[in-house]
């Protein structure tokens, strides 16, 4: 049985719609007009044990709400899940000790206590055993460095600091699901690579389900094979990351640089990405790549030449725009 399934999850919220002006208001007093918003619409899937899932989606696209619906903290309106058996919004305590929700932008650290102490509540709350505690923080400070951090109040402790303890805060119960909402907002780009870098070994070594929300395509290219990606509260792809780049990376990138600095006219062949006195980046249709490349190195004294992929934030925008033409990014 998969470690979590959601079958046609939907959440709608009414908002009161009020008329503007004071006679719109009295009005309200009498007679309230009500509009919906579907934050999710029929969303359905299925993860296996172990995997490490993306979820991606631009800002109000759903993302959020059903990781709260699968970790509890909403009622769906309507639709069914279920979480490693159990359906997460009875939160049962057999489901509560095997899953956490770790949010990028909330804290579940007491800011006026050091790390050691705010964790050690931790320990208190999910009844862990002193010894266990001690090994399980050991273990999960070294790989994050930041044992030498455990006496600082929590207050004290740098964006990157405190993210690496809100992981081991999450990790302390041995969950066997994880819902990351933007774990890396904020962080810089060393801080950001230290936490993947983590989050990639912990899953390998522990087997963990996890269901990943960003912004930074860093995170989902180095961590998720999968991805599924939601818009207006419905999942319209949902498989490998790889046919994400296949099918929506519509263009190629061709880099050349050139063993002299003479002015050179690159417009018929793409468009100029970037550009130095010895080098150019060009963006170039995928199907005509190597055809491209040919006359490149059959006009130009190209001393060095790579073709590259586009971005896969240039993927994804595209993606979202073809599904949403009226949208902006």
């Amino acid at each position: 049985m998969p470690a979590i399934t959601a079958s046609g999850l939907t959440k709608i919220y009414r908002t009161y719609k009020k008329r503007p002006g004071l006679a719109g208001a009295v009005r309200g007093l009498f007679k309230r007009e009500y509009e919906e918003v579907r934050a999710a619409d029929g969303v359905s899937f299925s993860i296996e044990e172990g995997e490490f899932v993306g979820f991606l989606g631009p800002n109000g696209a759903g993302k959020t709400t059903v990781l709260k619906m699968l970790s509890g903290l909403l009622h769906p309106t309507s639709g069914d899940a279920r979480v490693l058996g159990h359906v997460p919004w009875k939160r049962e305590d057999a489901l509560k000790r095997q899953f956490s929700l770790l949010m990028g932008q909330k804290n579940a650290l007491w800011w006026d206590l050091p790390a050691r102490e705010s964790l050690e509540l931790n320990r208190t709350i999910y009844s862990i055993d002193e010894k266990r505690f001690k090994d399980v923080v050991h273990g999960l400070t070294e790989m994050l460095d930041v044992k030498d951090k455990l006496d600082v109040m929590v207050r004290e402790l740098s964006l990157g600091e405190r993210m690496k303890f809100e992981l081991i805060s999450a990790l302390l119960h041995a969950p066997k699901v994880l819902f990351l909402d933007e774990p890396t907002i904020g962080l810089d780009v060393t801080s950001q690579q230290k936490v993947r870098d983590f989050l990639r070994e912990y899953n390998l070594g522990h087997g963990i389900v996890t269901m990943l929300t960003s912004h930074y395509m860093g995170d989902i290219e180095a961590l998720c094979r999968r991805v599924i990606i939601i818009d207006h509260g419905n999942i319209f792809f949902d498989g490998p990351l790889a046919r994400v780049i296949e099918r929506y990376a519509t263009h190629k990138v061709i880099g050349l640089t050139f063993g002299d600095t003479a002015a050179r006219d690159f417009t018929a062949f793409g468009e100029i990405i970037a550009t130095t006195p010895h080098s150019v980046r060009l963006r170039v249709p995928r199907p005509r790549t190597t055809e491209i490349c040919r006359e490149l190195l059959g006009r130009f004294p190209v001393t060095d030449l790579n073709v590259e992929e586009m971005p896969i934030e240039d993927v994804i925008r595209q993606l979202f725009a073809e599904n949403n033409p009226a949208a902006t990014t």
